[in-house]
């Protein structure tokens, strides 16, 4: 028993390396063990050369914009999560969220976190304003109104500033393009851990949303999202890690990383019916589109002045 849980502990092996380079689209190298540094340079040895590095919190957020700051290859998105809005309104007594037991703030707390995003928004290293969106899984009804009032913020800050808007959407289709369609959806928009099925996908690619596929297109159980792969346009396509959550198979419940890239790509081209080549270049045109970058210039983890360029 303790033999297996160790093994559960142990990051899975380098798998083989792609011969087109790709950005991981979202990771969380803020909840991963090892550095920033020791995470770019695995990740560039198996073809993974840009990270989109994604905060869920202020402080997150914060932490990622710096980073991103530092780091010729990465770039940052700021929000907060889902799951954070109804904390900042309603407390956290809990203290579930990694911030310690939290009194209710109110709708003032939230509007004026909100204001921070919005500033951390404007600066050229971060390209985009997410994860928001809605989660009816991990919060309940009496927090709707905090994340949806949470969500609209959001949307609204990435259409000031032109920013692309990474969206969480956990068990709310209808209600995530509901918001998009009142308040009029950004230009680049994200479906960041696509979650929806084929019909979903089709709605999608209709207004021109992206889908970010991560780890779990490699589960057993997950027919509706390679269907979802089958059918989204090549050019709306992108891969993630969601590191550390979400390991592809076959190393599910070990912890994830963008170095793994590789295995959730692989999945997404046998259920697109393209060849791994094709998918690569696909996806690496549209993150560098989608974040308004180019492609790294130099090694991995080189702390140096970035240059900026929409």
């Amino acid at each position: 028993m303790a033999q297996s849980q160790n093994k559960k502990d142990l990051p899975p092996p380098l798998p083989e390396p792609l011969r087109v380079p790709v950005a991981d689209s979202h990771t969380h190298l803020d909840m991963q063990s090892g550095t920033v540094e020791e995470a770019l340079a695995k990740a560039a040895s198996v073809g993974v050369t840009t990270l989109i590095q994604v905060g869920c919190d202020l402080a997150g957020s914060r932490w990622a914009a710096k980073t991103a700051e530092a780091h010729e290859n990465i770039w940052a998105t700021v929000a907060l999560h889902p799951n954070e809005a109804p904390r900042i309104v309603h407390g956290d007594p809990d203290g579930w969220s990694r911030q310690g037991a939290r009194e209710p703030g109110g709708e003032k707390a939230l509007d004026a976190a909100l204001e921070e995003i919005a500033a951390l928004a404007a600066l050229p290293q971060v390209r985009g304003v997410g994860e928001t969106g809605l989660d009816y899984f991990r919060t309940g009804p009496e927090g709707i109104a905090a994340q949806e009032r949470s969500f609209r913020g959001h949307v609204a800050i990435a259409k000031r500033y032109g920013k692309a808007l990474v969206i969480h959407d956990r068990e709310a289709h209808e209600d995530v393009l509901r918001v998009l369609a009142e308040e009029g959806a950004p230009e680049t928009v994200v479906f960041h851990c696509y979650s929806g099925d084929a019909a979903m996908a089709k709605i999608c690619a209709e207004r021109g949303y992206y889908m970010s596929f991560a780890g779990n297109v490699t589960f057993k159980n997950a027919t509706p999202l390679r269907e979802a792969v089958a059918v989204a346009p090549l050019d709306l396509l992108l891969v993630e890690t969601d590191a550390p959550f979400l390991t592809p198979a076959p190393y599910r419940g070990r912890p994830n990383a963008p170095y793994l890239i590789p295995l959730t790509l692989r999945a997404m081209a046998e259920a697109k019916g393209v060849p791994e080549d094709t998918l690569a270049a696909a996806v690496a045109a549209n993150t560098a589109r989608v974040f308004g970058y180019s492609a790294p210039v130099s090694g991995p983890g080189e702390p140096r002045e970035k240059h900026y360029s929409q």
